[in-house]
């Protein structure tokens, strides 16, 4: 297909403003600021785009929740917080094609009538954040960003803002209470950020790829958007990061919808090693519970993903062969979000720790005959029942790992070591 979303990414230069506006960068803006918001928000709605952080909800949507009038300031965030582990896609806009972004942003800000955008990027990306300054230095001398952009009337400040490496902030209402100053402690909702966000004010949160499509809407349109990928609920082009024991691991875009096998074995090379198998994928980011090889035959999209029991999520996709322990595996999954939980919410807190506790002592070799019983009991009581999905996050790879790999889990418990391993060492 034809590259859009990295389009630039391998040019000389990719990062510059004189680069991005000879490849015809900010002339959506220009186009936009000459059209009614609503509208604007109307045709982001008609091109079916969903947000592509994880949660998918179409963006037209989101925009309708802000008010169209009032004498409060309004907000947009640019989550660029990417902390899924197998997640790397918004690092390559960040850090190749920086003004994409922001086009983004400064279009989405005029269609919701915010008057600042706030850009929450990730702590450890700090050579993302270098390009970042760089480039929003660059909007504002060229008249991009600032007051009366572009001879419009419209004022739109661009703000920078680092995290410092929590895991929860990625979470849209912990962003939020990073950004005010405080602990990055998740949110009640209602009231939802469009009613009381940022600061009280009416917030609008998208992710980094999910802005970087809105150029090409404004530019060629809804219907032209409705041709890529699946409609009418999996539309446009998709960023798709590979990674584990294949040959070319990296960043891949194509429409939505891309068949999973396509991924590895096309695009990326096939198996690292031949006389390893295609063991297990995890398709959306460590959250999203894994398949196993034979599930593998699906499409790479919200819809298809969910009618097999997993999800699209960030599209993190991570692939296992045939040497991987399971239980290993999720040992360290589970290890990070136990890690990462604030420990606000007590499911949470005390859950994950007890998931990884049990993980650890079933890879150790000291496993009981009920604990594959007791992790998915524990699981069950930590989904849905804590304020954001962080709890949801821990819980369903556990149970989805157990569910789909019991006799691994029950060969460590029976065996007192991994089997697996020793199959491998005797290869």
């Amino acid at each position: 297909m034809e590259r859009i979303l990295t389009r630039n990414i391998h040019k000389d230069d990719s990062q510059s403003v004189s680069v991005y506006e000879a490849g015809g960068g900010y002339q959506s803006l220009r186009k936009a600021l000459k059209m009614d918001p609503d509208n604007i928000q109307e045709e982001v709605k008609r091109s079916g785009l969903r947000g592509r952080g994880g949660a998918g909800f179409p963006m037209g949507v989101k925009f309708s929740f802000m008010p169209k009038d009032g004498d409060k300031p309004m907000y947009l965030i640019c989550n660029a917080d990417e902390s899924e582990p197998g997640t790397f896609k918004d690092r390559v806009i960040i850090e190749k094609d920086p003004h994409l972004m922001l086009e983004g942003c400064l279009i989405s800000s005029f269609a919701i009538r915010a008057r600042a955008c706030f850009i929450y990027i990730r702590g450890e990306y700090v050579h993302g954040a270098r390009v970042l300054e760089k480039a929003i230095q660059e909007a504002y001398d060229k008249g991009y960003a600032g007051k009366n952009i572009l001879g419009s009337g419209y004022d739109c400040e661009l703000v920078l803002h680092r995290g410092a490496g929590a895991y929860i902030c990625g979470e849209e209402t912990s962003l939020m209470t990073s950004l005010e100053g405080n602990r990055g402690y998740p949110r009640l909702k209602p009231p939802f950020p469009a009613q009381a966000g940022l600061w009280g004010r009416p917030t609008t949160i998208n992710n980094v790829e999910t802005l970087a499509n809105v150029p090409f809407i404004i530019d060629r349109g809804a219907d032209w958007y409705l041709t890529l990928g699946k409609p009418p609920n999996n539309t446009g082009p998709k960023l798709y990061c590979l990674s584990g024991h294949v040959k070319r691991p990296g960043v891949y875009e194509a429409p939505m919808g891309l068949p999973l096998k396509e991924l590895i074995y096309d695009l990326g090379g096939g198996m690292l090693h031949d006389d390893r198998p295609l063991k297990a994928v995890i398709p959306g980011g460590s959250s999203v519970p894994v398949l196993r090889a034979e599930q593998c035959d699906v499409d790479l999209d919200y819809d298809s993903l969910a009618a097999i029991g997993t999800m699209l999520g960030s599209a993190g996709v991570m692939v296992m062969d045939s040497s991987t322990c399971m239980v290993k595996a999720i040992e360290r999954i589970t290890r990070f979000y136990a890690h990462e939980s604030c420990g606000q919410c007590t499911p949470c807190r005390e859950g994950c720790g007890w998931l990884e506790k049990i993980l650890t002592r079933i890879e150790a070799g000291q496993g009981r005959q009920e604990d594959m019983g007791l992790l998915e009991n524990i699981a069950d009581n930590i989904q849905g029942q804590t304020i954001c999905p962080l709890g949801d996050a821990a819980a369903m790879p556990v149970r989805s790992f157990v569910q789909q790999f019991r006799s691994e889990f029950q060969e460590h418990v029976d065996s007192k070591t991994c089997t697996v391993a020793h199959a491998q060492a005797h290869d």
